[in-house]
C-alpha cells in the first residue's frame, strides 16, 4: 500500500496537473521538475552548451516528464538521457549528441567509482617476454570507455570550452578513455584500435588477443604506446598469468 502510494505520488507529480489540484500540490510538483532539471544540467554541460540553455531546459523537462529517477543519489539520474536523446527527432541533425551524453554519463561513473592502487612499470620485470600474449590484465574501476563514429572527445572539448571549434568534416571517429587517476576525471582520445584494444582487455581478453584485435582494425597499431599510457595513467591495478 505504502509502495503504491509512493508510485502514484511520484508518477501525479511528474504529471501535468489537473485543474482541481491544489496550488500546494503544483508548486511542490514545479520543485521537483527544477531540481530534476538542474540535475541533469549538472551532469551534462556539455550537451547544454551544444544545445543551448533554452533547448535544454525544454528538453530536460520533457525527458523529467517521464523519467522519474530510480535511485535516491541524484548523481544517478540522467542515466538513460543518452538513449532518450537518440529517440528525440528535433535532433536527428546532431546524431554525436547521444554520444556526447555518454561520455558525460561516464564522467559521472567515473567520479564515483572505487579507488584502487595503480601498477607501475616494475610490475612486468618479473615476466617472461614469451609469456606476455598469456597476460591478463585487471583495469582500474575509474575506466570507462566511450566509442564513437564521430570524433566525440574534440566535440566534448569545443563544448566545454576546452578546444577552438573547427569543422567536423576533417575529424576522425575517436574512442573517449575516460579515467580518474587521482582527484579529477581525464578525458582522453585515442584512436577506435585503441579502443578496441582497451576493450578487450577490460572483458577479461589476454594481451596478444586483444592486441591481434586492435592490428585487425588498423596494422600500424602500436602496442608499446599503448602499455605505456596505461601504465603512465594509472589504469592497470593488477596482472594475472593463464596458461592457454
Amino acid at each position: 500500500m505504502h509502495q503504491a502510494f509512493e508510485s502514484g505520488f511520484a508518477q501525479n507529480l511528474l504529471a501535468r496537473i489537473a485543474p482541481t489540484a491544489s496550488k500546494r500540490f503544483a508548486v511542490y510538483r514545479n520543485n521537483v521538475f527544477v531540481s530534476l532539471v538542474e540535475a541533469l544540467k549538472a551532469r551534462f554541460p556539455a550537451v547544454e552548451c551544444a544545445v543551448g540553455a533554452e533547448f535544454f531546459a525544454a528538453l530536460a523537462r520533457d525527458y523529467a516528464g517521464s523519467h522519474t529517477p530510480t535511485s535516491p543519489l541524484m548523481m544517478h539520474y540522467g542515466d538513460s538521457f543518452p538513449a532518450y536523446i537518440d529517440a528525440f527527432s528535433p535532433l536527428n541533425d546532431y546524431p554525436w549528441m547521444a554520444d556526447l551524453a555518454r561520455v558525460e554519463c561516464a564522467i559521472t561513473k567515473s567520479y564515483h567509482a572505487r579507488d584502487a592502487t595503480p601498477l607501475g612499470p616494475a610490475a612486468f620485470v618479473a615476466i617472461a617476454p614469451e609469456k606476455l600474449e598469456q597476460l591478463h590484465f585487471t583495469l582500474h574501476p575509474a575506466f570507462k570507455l566511450m566509442p564513437s563514429t564521430f570524433p566525440i572527445v574534440r566535440l566534448w572539448q569545443m563544448n566545454r570550452g576546452e578546444a577552438a571549434i573547427i569543422p567536423l568534416d576533417n575529424l576522425a571517429a575517436e574512442t573517449a578513455l575516460i579515467h580518474r587517476p587521482f582527484y579529477s576525471v581525464l578525458v582522453k582520445a585515442v584512436s577506435p584500435a585503441g579502443g578496441a584494444f582497451l576493450n578487450a582487455l577490460d572483458r577479461g581478453q589476454p594481451l596478444g588477443e586483444a592486441t591481434d584485435l586492435a592490428a585487425a582494425i588498423d596494422p600500424h597499431f602500436d602496442l608499446t604506446a599503448h602499455l605505456h599510457l596505461m601504465i603512465a595513467d594509472g589504469l592497470i591495478t593488477a596482472l594475472t598469468l593463464k596458461q592457454p
